[in-house]
């Protein structure tokens, strides 16, 4: 197995060597092996592994990065002194730069995020046998034409972080993955759907049969789809495509985006973004979540905070750079490649959950479309203009009447954030813990 810490701690050496005032190293080994199956065989089987290499080298405030695949001693050098070629070119950030020492994570309990799965590695065989019998369940569930896809993946994947005011550190995260699309219908009148699962542990992984059936029965019930009314409805965001929308917030208070001010909640803080009563917490320490890690892109500790707390907004989502160039303190949000400088990203999100059942936030929306599925997008990040193609089943006293089809729904995000009414149905185990969202005031342009 590479030693990672070897290898980030070549690379600052070669960068020092080269001139460098600082620099910061990362490490990535991977291994991933992913099957499709297509009528029982196998269609499609691909591994791929190796490790990954990125350094960044600051001279004064100059900076520049580059990122390799070949860990040799000759092509470290040589990473470094290009680097240092380069950032001597660079205009100079005054932003740019490392962590104070006083800032870095120092210690950390790596077990309490159990990110590894320490059974087996699953082979190419295991994995055609996962995906066979996805695709036997969804052929199994009457009204299904055909399968789209069946597949199956795992992966295994280690990081190490190192640089020049003495941080480094390491993790590892593996996952398995299983998912499956089925149609229905034919000619003109065919309609897809899907259902997947992801998981750190296998243990934790929905059945083959449970994500064949799951697929299969969300296929179906979109047979004989067709065009919404148009007109100003309510909405409901089914819990598989919420996320979305708590995105598009997490977007709008990034801080590169705070920092351009290219963001429609740019003046917001401290102001109400959500409904009273409502708090969007990041939290990446949960266990056993993908999006967890104990330090950043940067070195600095992770931590449980408020994004919004009762509707409003507490903060923005940093990392150093726009951390200083909004007079702020970094909020450990560095998310870091090999290739790129550091930029900020949030993890692991948590919205409150309501009280209300999805079928209880339909009845509560009377008439309106129930929204499973978004193609495309047109937003406007400075006004927060909105307008996204959807699908999903068209709703009459409170109840799913018909599945509807190439329709469009619009608004202005800042207004939509104001009107969400949660249900109590979101998953816990993804990065975006977002329960079935009810919004007010939308326009859909259907037939």
């Amino acid at each position: 197995m590479t030693d990672l810490s070897h290898l980030t701690e070549t690379l600052l050496h070669v960068a020092r060597k080269a001139g460098a005032d600082a620099a910061d190293a990362i490490a990535i080994d991977g291994a991933s092996v992913s099957v499709d199956v297509l009528k029982g065989r196998l269609e499609h089987a691909e591994r791929s592994e190796g490790v990954e290499v990125g350094l960044r080298v600051l001279i004064g405030r100059r900076q520049a990065c580059v990122s390799a695949s070949d860990t040799g001693r000759q092509t470290m050098e040589q990473m470094a002194e290009r680097a240092v070629a380069m950032a001597r070119e660079a205009p100079e950030d005054p932003h740019a730069g490392l962590a104070d020492p006083s800032e870095l994570a120092r210690d950390w309990d790596i077990d309490a995020l159990d990110l590894v799965d320490d059974s087996a590695p699953l082979d190419p065989a295991a994995l055609q046998d996962m995906a066979a019998r996805a695709e036997a369940a969804v052929l199994a569930v009457r009204g299904v034409a055909q399968v789209g896809s069946a597949g199956a993946g795992y992966g295994d994947r280690r990081v190490h972080l190192a640089a020049t005011n003495g941080f480094s550190g390491g993790y590892r995260r593996t996952g398995t993955s299983l998912s499956c699309v089925a149609i229905t219908g034919e000619g003109t009148g065919m309609e897809r759907d899907y259902y997947g699962d992801s998981r750190v542990h296998r243990a934790d992984l929905d059945t083959p049969e449970d994500v064949g059936r799951i697929a299969g029965e969300r296929t179906v019930a979109r047979l004989g789809a067709t065009k919404p009314p148009t007109g100003a409805f309510p909405v409901v965001y089914d819990e598989r495509v919420a996320g979305q929308l708590v995105g598009h917030l997490l977007s709008a208070i990034n801080g590169s985006a705070v920092a351009r001010g290219a963001t429609f909640l740019r003046d917001a803080l401290g102001q109400p973004v959500l409904p009273a009563g409502l708090s969007l917490i990041e939290d990446p320490t949960l266990p056993r979540i993908s999006g967890s890690r104990p330090f950043d892109g940067e070195g600095l500790p992770t931590a449980p905070r408020d994004l919004v707390t009762d509707g409003v907004l507490q903060g923005w989502v940093l990392d150093l750079s726009t951390a200083r160039k909004l007079g702020m303190d970094s909020t450990a949000n560095a998310s870091r490649g090999t290739s790129a400088p550091p930029q900020p990203s949030a993890g692991n999100v948590r919205l409150t959950p309501g009280d209300a059942s999805r079928e209880e936030l339909l009845a509560r929306m009377g008439t309106g479309l129930l929204i499973t599925s978004m193609i495309g997008s047109s937003i406007n990040p400075t006004t927060g203009d909105y307008s996204r193609g959807a699908s999903g089943f068209w709703v009459e006293g409170g109840h799913i009447v018909r599945p509807v089809n190439e329709c469009t729904v619009a608004g202005n995000l800042r207004e939509m954030l104001m009107t969400l009414v949660p249900a109590n149905d979101a998953r816990l185990h993804v990065g975006r813990q977002v329960p079935s969202l009810l919004v007010e005031g939308l326009t859909i342009a259907g037939g």
